[in-house]
């Protein structure tokens, strides 16, 4: 990596941290959301590490999401793992990403599912927790959404036994809109077979991509 994308990318890393930061500190969930779109509007359509190709209609129109939904946000415990789980994949130039499972999250209806949480194993480590539900493919990327990658700074926060997962939040990985990122997607554990509609949504402008 030259020295400029390497100040760049941790440039992204601050302002992604930053802007988690603000959203954690909002009493309204809502005004958090609001928030948050915004900032990630504004480094989706302007940062040099923006996953979005510079003629993409996106950096002027914003990216697409649903509404807020107050129903699609939950405080849960994270429960143990009955096995220790380890998974390897390959994310190309960026070598093997390796995830361990450090639990499960139990979300409450209207989902009602389970989801695997896993630790990236890596140097700094974090909590990521991927999702591929019934939208995918149709509504939203194939390959599924990002809830939370604490290692990236997105993180909506925990009280050491509760995390926060919030649908409203679900954002696509850079592979969704540019092939030459590689992204770890969602593995069997964290494919459910109900549709959220919540979070970011593909764009009419844009049809959606199976990952290849």
């Amino acid at each position: 990596m030259d020295p400029v994308t390497a100040l760049q990318l941790a440039d992204w890393r601050r302002a992604t941290a930053a802007l988690y930061a603000r959203v954690r500190e909002q009493a309204d969930p809502a005004a958090a959301h609001a928030l948050w779109r915004a900032g990630r509007d504004g480094l989706m359509s302007s940062h040099p590490q923006s996953a979005l190709p510079e003629d993409d209609p996106l950096r002027v129109t914003g990216v697409p999401y649903w509404p807020y939904d107050p129903a699609l946000r939950f405080a849960v415990p994270v429960e143990p793992a009955a096995e220790h789980k380890r998974l390897e994949i390959d994310t190309g130039a960026d070598g093997v990403t390796r995830l361990e499972q450090v639990g499960w999250v139990t979300i409450p209806a209207p989902v009602g599912r389970r989801l695997a949480l896993w630790w990236l194993d890596q140097y700094g480590g974090g909590l990521f927790l991927p999702v591929r539900d019934a939208t995918a493919g149709g509504a939203s990327y194939g390959g599924g959404r990002y809830l939370l990658d604490t290692a990236k700074g997105a993180d909506l926060g925990s009280d050491g036994r509760h995390i926060v997962i919030d649908f409203n939040f679900t954002y696509h990985p850079s592979c969704r809109y540019d092939p030459r990122w590689v992204c770890p997607l969602a593995p069997a554990e964290n494919t459910i077979d109900v549709p959220i509609n919540a979070g970011e949504r593909l764009s009419p402008l844009r049809p959606g991509r199976w990952p290849v």
